[in-house]
């Protein structure tokens, strides 16, 4: 699949945005398979748009751009959300 312009020129925010719509698949998959309850899929969904707004917050600071620090940052909030997903 080719990079769009955004993607080679924002390979963090990326990593992080593609990231949180595999996170949201499986989330969507876990609901129906009855893993988990409308309830914690709401909540699960909830804790990434508040990561996604993070992301978006910082980069807002740097230009359109997150460092890797930040990055980081948003990596090890969305493993909290991800350990949870398919409890």
């Amino acid at each position: 699949m080719a990079e769009t312009k955004w993607e080679k020129n924002h390979p963090r925010r990326d990593q992080v945005n593609d990231r949180l719509e595999r996170q949201n698949r499986r989330i969507t998959q876990e609901r129906k398979e009855g893993e988990i309850t409308k309830q914690q899929a709401q909540a699960l969904r909830k804790e990434d748009r508040q990561i996604r707004q993070e992301e978006r917050d910082m980069a807002a600071q740097n230009h359109g751009h997150i460092t890797r620090a930040e990055q980081r940052v948003l990596n090890q909030q969305e493993n909290a959300v991800s350990k949870q997903i398919g409890k």
